[in-house]
């Protein structure tokens, strides 16, 4: 039996980049979450041929809200929840007429370093050929750090793969939309994010064997 360290991409963009969670970062949690179920919800139903309403989607986002509200213990003051659900509202809009709408999520993959640090990595969206997306409901152009981090390891685990990122800014009034095309990582930026990820990887990282893992593995040697 091999046995790995294994770490999750949003773990390592923590270790690196960590910070306390203020309630300010509970609610941006809980309303993240929250148009992600709805934005995963409207795809699927369409990719079916459901044709969802604009108003069950709103109404679907809306409950997805009041439960992530209740499960980060976040109370909002007067007026909040309906600026909250014009945002959601302005989400659902902009993402109907974006390139990821309808857009598959990939299955999670590993990135296999050296057959001793395995990194799982699952961008949001992917089209299942040549192109991975990374979806945040903010602008985050230019790239703060921990995101700049995060499209790095998603690229190492989808190699070859075109990677974008697309802000649907619901601070903004309209909700905008931007979409960039990231730069592909140069050998020399490969090998130094897997000397980071690896050695994060052996010291904080979680022991499983490898032959029970059924992910998608992407493997990769580097000299430590």
């Amino acid at each position: 039996m091999t046995v790995v360290k294994t770490l999750a991409a949003h773990e390592i963009v923590q270790l690196v980049y960590p910070r306390p969670i203020t309630e300010s970062d509970k609610l941006g949690v809980a309303v993240g979450r929250a148009i992600d179920g709805a934005l995963s919800r409207y795809g699927y139903e369409s990719s079916q041929n459901f044709r969802p309403t604009v108003s069950k989607m709103n109404k679907m986002a809306l409950e997805l809200l009041d439960r992530e509200l209740k499960e980060e213990d976040v109370e909002l003051p007067p007026g909040e929840r309906e600026k909250l659900q014009g945002q959601l509202s302005g989400v659902l809009q902009a993402y109907r007429h974006s390139e990821i709408f309808g857009l598959s999520r990939p299955r999670t993959r590993l990135i296999l370093i050296n057959k001793q640090v395995g990194i799982y990595a699952q961008p949001d969206y992917w089209d299942e050929k040549t192109r991975i997306y990374e979806m945040k409901s903010y602008r985050a152009i230019p790239h703060p750090p921990d995101v700049d981090l995060q499209l790095k390891i998603f690229q190492l685990a989808y190699p070859g793969f075109q990677e974008f990122l697309l802000c649907i800014n619901r601070h903004a009034t309209p909700v905008d939309s931007f979409c960039e095309k990231i730069e592909p990582l140069t050998e020399e930026g490969v090998r130094e994010m897997l000397q980071m990820v690896c050695k994060l990887g052996l010291e904080h990282g979680k022991e499983k064997v490898l032959e029970y893992v059924d992910n998608p593995t992407v493997a990769y040697s580097v000299q430590a």
